[in-house]
This record gives C-alpha cells, sequence and structure tokens, in this order.
C-alpha cells in the first residue's frame, strides 16, 4: 500500500509574513506552502500602518504585531479544518491500494 501524497504528515508553520499586494497578506510556510489572504478577513491587521505590520513575530504557533494585542493563528488563515476535511476518520488511518 501506498501512502497518499500531498502535505498529510505535515504541520504547517509560519516562516515568514510580507504584504506584497495592497489588501493582501502572504504567509510562507516552513515546508514551502505559500498562503495568500485578503486582509479583510483580519481587521486587526488591516488597520496598522505598513511601518506597524513589518514589526511581526511568531508566538506560539501564530503570528502578533507589536502594536497588536490580538494573536492570529496558523488555523484562522487558511480556516476551520473541520469544515473542509474531506475525511472524518484520522489522516494517520489514510491509505491508498496500489
Amino acid at each position: 500500500m501506498k501512502k497518499i501524497v500531498g502535505f498529510w504528515d505535515s504541520t504547517p508553520n509560519i516562516k515568514n509574513i510580507s504584504f506584497p499586494v495592497r489588501g493582501r497578506m502572504q504567509v510562507d510556510l516552513s515546508d514551502g506552502r505559500v498562503i495568500v489572504v485578503p486582509l479583510s478577513a483580519f481587521p486587526s491587521i488591516q488597520k496598522l500602518s505598513t511601518h506597524e505590520r513589518e514589526k511581526w513575530f511568531l508566538i506560539g504557533g501564530g503570528l502578533s504585531f507589536d502594536k497588536s494585542n490580538e494573536v492570529i493563528h496558523i488555523e484562522q488563515i487558511p480556516g476551520n479544518y473541520a469544515n473542509y476535511r474531506h475525511e472524518k476518520q484520522p489522516v494517520d488511518s489514510l491509505v491508498v491500494k496500489s
């Protein structure tokens, strides 16, 4: 049996964030994935100035900014996993028959 390909065994960890396009935040993950989200989904970040957005830091499994008291957790970036996963069983039990 072959294991399912993809990022099943990968834990997303934030490597870097940037704001390359107005109104968007880019989140680079340590495994090479890149997620781009609209800032409208994160009002606390949206109201920060360009300079204030440069002063971010990692905290736990998320990120925050010097001028913000909110922590954005990694789960908030792609959305609620429970709502979009395709299986109700644990990922470890998923295999593909060859």
